[in-house]
């Protein structure tokens, strides 16, 4: 008998997600057809293979067939970072750049209830936003000034032009306790880690959001998020390793690299290794041999080697996974604003540290400009000394008045192939000016450690970072 090729769905209106999941899990011990598995499972059937095999074994990786989309509104957007801090999930936010943000939607932390800090963290939330609303006016006045009307533009592209620029700097006094909206999309085994983490947080917040997805997403999966709970673990690390780096002695690092962008780690034969891995794939020798050919190689043969690797990239294309076989770690201090757009980027691993006042804050070149620099610096400073206050109350609630301008520490390490797509994507015209910054200094950097694989990196021609501080930035 002849057997045809067949590719099609399982109808996720038809099927539970949990069903689904069995459906596929089903397939490495049954000959069934996935139709036939599907059509004799019902929801019961399916929960007792999720509570035995799933639950009972261990055998977690069914749980990723059963995907749920989640859409969650009206949330901090300082809950928001532990939404999104799972890797393997995904994720679309309110955007800070594309829409203008209603001075009413904030949140007001229970702990605060009652308490005699609750009035001077309402009118610092309230003064940034006030300083956001006036500044939109004037700031825009700057950049019709500044950014006319192209050669073969439409008005209506020009006037979507002008606001996306305004609010691109207007978004830098939006605080953390600011409200959005997010859509998820991730399968129940991420997703129960996911609300293990919120239920383990130290916010109120997000502790109740935590309980509210596992409550709705039960209603799909009951059986796959059943065990999701408050881990011990969690906290119990997180302020075990508190203690131990407020007792650590502070070491001054000795650098070339600008302050806030810098290279901390990286493999320095990481483009033997890339060239010999690319060798290995697409040869029959072990690793040994290939990374020894590398080695003894001309920098003529190593140069013709990663031409053929990467010089006839196409815009879009994606570059081989051999580049993974060298990896970057920098440490950053960047805006708020800045972090959010790095932490989309969830094919690497981020470090941050916590979102505070403590690293000053950055100035855009536009606030001055429109006449703006005392208004924008005194709603700063205000939210400055109401975190300040707040932190001897809770460290973890006084975040939520930190604005996006605000300095962030963080320690990010990603492979070449990943850095090939963030640069390209944060480096380019469209790009937040805050994010290019940081793109275009670690690019500079990359290229420095590995040139012969990096001098194929995807860049703006005869731009630097330096070029867009100087452009876009009064103070860092």
């Amino acid at each position: 008998m002849k057997l045809e090729r067949q590719v099609y769905l399982l109808n996720p209106k038809e099927l539970s997600p949990e069903t689904i999941a069995v459906t596929f899990a089903k397939t490495s011990r049954s000959p069934q057809s996935f139709r036939q598995i599907a059509a004799e499972l019902t929801d019961e059937q399916s929960a007792q293979f999720h509570e035995k095999w799933v639950v009972g074994y261990g055998h977690a990786s069914v749980a990723e067939h059963a995907v749920l989309h989640i859409a969650i509104e009206n949330v901090s957007r300082l809950a928001i970072e532990t939404i999104e801090s799972n890797r393997l999930a995904s994720y679309t936010e309110k955007s800070t750049r594309y829409q203008k943000w209603n001075p009413e939607a904030f949140y007001l932390p229970p702990e605060l209830e009652g308490h005699a800090l609750q009035e001077f963290y309402i009118r610092a939330v309230r003064g940034l936003f006030e300083a956001y609303e006036q500044s939109i006016p004037k700031v825009k006045a700057v950049v019709e000034r500044e950014e006319p009307l192209l050669p073969g533009e439409s008005q209506s592209a020009w006037e979507r032009r002008v606001r996306s620029q305004t609010t691109d700097v207007c978004r830098f006094l939006l605080p953390a306790a600011s409200l959005a909206n997010v859509g998820v999309t991730a399968n129940a085994r991420v997703l129960e880690h996911a609300i293990q983490k919120m239920l383990s947080h130290p916010l109120s917040e997000v502790r109740a959001l935590g309980a509210e997805v596992k409550q709705v997403a039960q209603a799909e999966v009951p059986t796959l998020l059943k065990y999701a709970d408050h881990v011990p673990y969690i906290e119990q690390c997180a302020q075990a390793l508190e203690n131990a780096a407020g007792a650590a002695s502070p070491v001054s690092p000795t650098t070339d690299s600008p302050a806030w962008c810098r290279l901390v780690a990286f493999a320095p034969q990481a483009e033997e290794r890339v060239l010999a891995a690319a060798l290995f794939r697409y040869g029959n020798q072990g690793f040994a041999a290939a990374l020894e050919a590398v080695r003894r190689a001309g920098r003529e043969e190593r140069e013709r080697l990663a031409d053929i690797i990467l010089g006839s990239l196409g815009p879009h294309d994606i570059p081989l996974r051999e580049l993974e076989h060298a990896s970057f770690s920098f440490e950053l201090i960047v805006d708020q604003g800045a972090y959010f757009e790095i932490k989309r980027h969830r094919m690497m691993t981020q470090t941050p540290q916590a979102l505070t006042a403590d690293l000053g804050y950055a100035v855009p070149r536009r606030f001055p400009a429109a006449g703006l620099d005392e208004i924008y610096c005194d709603a700063m400073n205000a939210a400055q000394h109401t975190y300040e206050a707040l932190a001897g109350l809770d460290a973890h609630l006084a975040s939520y008045v930190v604005p996006n301008g605000f300095n962030r520490r963080l320690l990010m390490t990603l492979n070449l192939r990943e850095a090939y797509q963030f640069c390209a994507l944060r480096s380019a015209p469209n790009a937040h000016f805050s994010v290019r910054r940081v793109a275009l200094c670690m690019a500079e950097q990359i290229r420095s450690a590995t040139p012969t694989l990096a001098q194929f990196l995807r860049l703006p021609k005869e731009l630097n970072w330096q070029e867009i501080e100087d452009e876009y930035f009064a103070r860092t």
